[in-house]
């Protein structure tokens, strides 16, 4: 055979770039498919705090305040991502992650729309706010069960053959938590919109409006993922036809899933509330004296802050670790707090100036915790019970947000009040104190995470089970060559060499 010649070696290393950047492409867009749902939950939960104060506007605060229907509408939804996180937590690691997205996104369309139709009898905002809440319920689950699937899935997916570990964690904060800040966002901005286009006189068609759009996310998901498959990690290292020895995953796993869980719920106490009371804050810092022009908009202002956090977080969090990343964003973010309690008499004369420093405060969340919870906890446990590991720990700090929501009014009111100073800054000097709690128990629980993280927990995992006399042979989806086949590069040699010591 002749040599090729130097055009032609040119030509063939150039279409094998081109194939390697098209397969890279097709294992990112994978990542995002699976976590993009994720979006659903920033938007949910945030819109409801502009739908709130758009309800209070349209029928009365003091009607809508009854029975605390204020409260239990921000506060329900965390209940049903309570149970959705722990249902199919199980379920997606017994029958598999596309059925847990699937199922997720279909129960986040269907309530989306029947929470923008709410009605009551005889047109009664009793059983209109009834309706709103048992679906906000409802929506809850199919939220939280994209938790334990869309984002298990989606660690998985990102140390696919072809990834590569530069970016490995950087592309599962993109398609996870910076999807559920620009969720926020979009909450936001979507009633402000709106408004604008609707008026005063019309504030019905705002709000329904507002929740009925979430119905277009889910739905376009719905279809990106029918023809996506099980993640490879998910294939080989299942326990889903084989008995899950819970005893033994205990005694390995209980002292950083305590750690994890313990601050996912700190932090959720922290930043749901913060979030899902900034048009409130605004409110107030305005004297509710301006239009819901200038409260929705200053609401997008604020929402918009997350961006740059979790943006910063995905682009230094491959280079310095989860772990660290994490614990610099709490003390950084525990500092603002501090700053923003000590001066809050300052910073509210202007509402731009307090703004940008709550802003900051929020942002520098989401660089750290908001950022590196979902990455360790997708990442720390292992393939077999991924899905219960990480749906168990965000569901605890799922818990932490239901309390948050109904411990802030009492708390603020406990401070001296609302319409006082301190009223207003004890929530920074209580959510400053935790930051730094939960840097100290981040700190002495969690190891650090390095790169292909769940490969070699996994194969860790393995030997602690043939040590403890279990089976590991049983694990798994995939029989022989179809294992081989679809396994990435690295697992494969070394099944290779297993099965070469055998035959020895």
């Amino acid at each position: 055979m002749q040599d090729l010649t130097q055009p032609q070696r040119v030509h063939r290393c150039c279409r094998s770039v081109q194939m390697a950047t098209k397969s890279k492409l097709a294992q990112i867009s994978l990542i995002f498919a699976c976590g993009t749902a994720l979006f659903s939950d920033g938007y949910a939960s945030g819109v409801i705090g502009s739908v709130n104060t758009i309800l209070r506007r349209t029928y009365g605060a003091d009607n809508v305040n009854a029975h605390n229907y204020s409260i239990v509408l921000t506060s329900l939804s965390f209940v049903g991502t309570i149970i959705g996180m722990l249902t199919f937590g199980y379920l997606s690691d017994k029958m598999g992650r596309k059925f847990g997205m699937m199922a997720a996104t279909g129960i986040i369309a269907v309530f989306s729309a029947l929470s923008a139709a709410s009605s009551g009898a005889h047109h009664s905002l009793h059983g209109l706010l009834s309706m709103l809440s048992v679906c906000r319920l409802f929506l809850g689950i199919g939220i939280g069960a994209e938790y334990s699937s869309g984002s298990v899935a989606a660690s998985e997916q990102s140390e696919a053959e072809g990834i590569g570990n530069r970016l490995q964690h950087g592309w599962f904060v993109l398609a996870t938590n910076t999807i559920i800040d620009f969720g926020f966002v979009i909450a936001a901005f979507v009633p402000l919109v709106l408004f604008w286009i609707f008026g005063d006189n019309h504030l019905r068609a705002v709000w329904r409006l507002s929740l009925g759009l979430g119905v277009v996310p889910a739905l376009a998901l719905f279809i990106w993922r029918l023809r996506m498959d099980e993640p490879t990690h998910y294939k080989r290292n299942s326990m889903a036809s084989s008995k899950v020895p819970y005893w033994l995953i205990l005694k390995r796993y209980w002292i950083p899933f305590s750690g994890l869980a313990s601050v996912w719920f700190l932090y959720d106490f922290i930043v749901y509330p913060f979030n899902l009371y900034s048009s409130t804050v605004v409110d107030s810092i305005t004297h509710n004296d301006d239009s819901l022009t200038v409260v929705l908009g200053w609401n997008v202002v604020i929402n918009l802050f997350y961006m740059p956090g979790t943006v910063l977080g995905a682009c230094v969090v491959d280079y310095i670790g989860p772990k660290r990343t994490m614990i610099s964003g709490l003390l950084a973010q525990a500092l603002v707090g501090f700053i923003i309690s000590g001066l809050y008499t300052h910073l509210t004369k202007h509402v731009g100036v307090f703004a940008v420093v709550y802003g900051i405060f929020l942002s520098l969340g989401e660089f750290g915790p908001g950022n590196c919870l979902p990455l360790l906890g997708s990442k720390a446990g292992p393939t077999a019970v991924r899905g219960q590991f990480y749906g168990t720990a965000a569901a605890i700090g799922k818990l932490g947000a239901f309390v948050g929501t109904w411990a802030f009014p009492p708390m603020i009111e406990a401070f001296g009040g609302a319409a006082t100073t301190r009223g207003n800054t004890g929530p920074f000097w209580v959510g400053s104190g935790l930051a730094i709690l939960s840097a100290i128990i981040i700190f002495f629980t969690v190891q650090p995470l390095d790169h292909d993280g769940i490969l070699k927990e996994d194969e860790a995992f393995r030997e602690y089970l043939e040590q403890h006399g279990y089976n590991t042979a049983q694990m798994g989806i995939l029989h022989d060559t179809e294992s081989i086949e679809t396994t990435p590069s690295v697992i494969r040699e070394e099944v290779l060499k297993k099965k070469a010591q055998v035959v020895v």
